[in-house]
């Protein structure tokens, strides 16, 4: 039985905050605004495999309100979801990943973030698929005033 399950993650991006995306620390003047880390990436992972069995979002698990919460590295919160998903004898078939960044470059890191997720979960690298485009100039991320990521996983039952 095969599953598919979608995310779409968005955070502001600010003056004062490490910037990370999946899973690693990229340098730059500007970070990600969020109750945790804020890896949009990482978020957008883990929502979607969350999905995939209709388990919930991530405020169902790790609530913006929570000082347990408050800073947390979101590499915890994608190992997690992913346990939720292996605890109902599914495993990851595969994950293809869109960031949406008008000025930050992602094809330099992009082979650091598949090896990152791909570490977290413990799957080939050839599972994790990275793609990265602009906004064109338009809208919140158009302007550099954020960026997003969006997922679709595919997982079946073991």
């Amino acid at each position: 039985m095969y599953r598919i399950g979608h995310a779409w993650d968005t955070h502001k991006l600010v003056e004062g905050r490490k910037l990370i995306l999946g899973g690693i620390e990229i340098e730059s003047n500007l970070g990600l605004l969020g109750h945790s880390d804020a890896d949009v990436c990482l978020h957008a992972v883990a929502e979607s495999l969350l999905g995939s069995l209709a388990l919930g979002d991530l405020g169902t698990f790790y609530p913006d309100n929570s000082d347990k919460t408050l800073n947390m590295d979101s590499k915890i919160i994608l190992s997690e979801c992913y346990q939720r998903v292996l605890d109902k004898g599914y495993i990851l078939g595969n994950l293809d990943i869109t960031i949406y960044s008008q000025n930050i470059r992602i094809s330099p890191i992009r082979d650091k973030i598949r090896n990152s997720i791909a570490n977290i979960l413990n799957v080939e690298i050839d599972k994790v698929s990275l793609k990265a485009t602009t906004y064109e100039k338009m809208g919140f991320i158009g302007r550099g005033e954020a960026l997003a990521c969006e997922c679709v996983c595919l997982i079946y039952k073991k």
